[in-house]
């Protein structure tokens, strides 16, 4: 897969769901997300490695995380030997 691949679920007013496959993908080197809306994850299958300035956490199936708005982040890692699928809530 040349791009990960990002489905719209369901949406509302304040909240957007989305469905997330990655195969390997991550930010590129120096790409901070500095998002106006909260969002939580939660990977369904794979793994990932979420950055923040401070520290990394990896999430494996059934894990999830809750990130605050503004809160800087990137994704540093995904599974290579399978896909990662998360289920993303975008909220305000």
């Amino acid at each position: 897969m040349p791009e990960e691949i990002f489905s719209e679920l369901l949406s509302g007013k304040n909240f957007r769901v989305e469905r997330i496959v990655s195969d390997g993908h991550h930010s590129e080197k120096d790409f901070w997300y500095d998002q106006d809306e909260h969002e939580w994850v939660l990977v369904i299958q794979g793994e990932a490695v979420i950055e923040f300035e401070s520290r990394r956490q990896t999430l494996k199936p059934g894990d999830y995380l809750n990130i605050p708005a503004h809160s800087k982040h990137r994704v540093a890692a995904t599974s290579t030997q399978e896909k990662t699928i998360w289920l993303a809530i975008f909220y305000r």
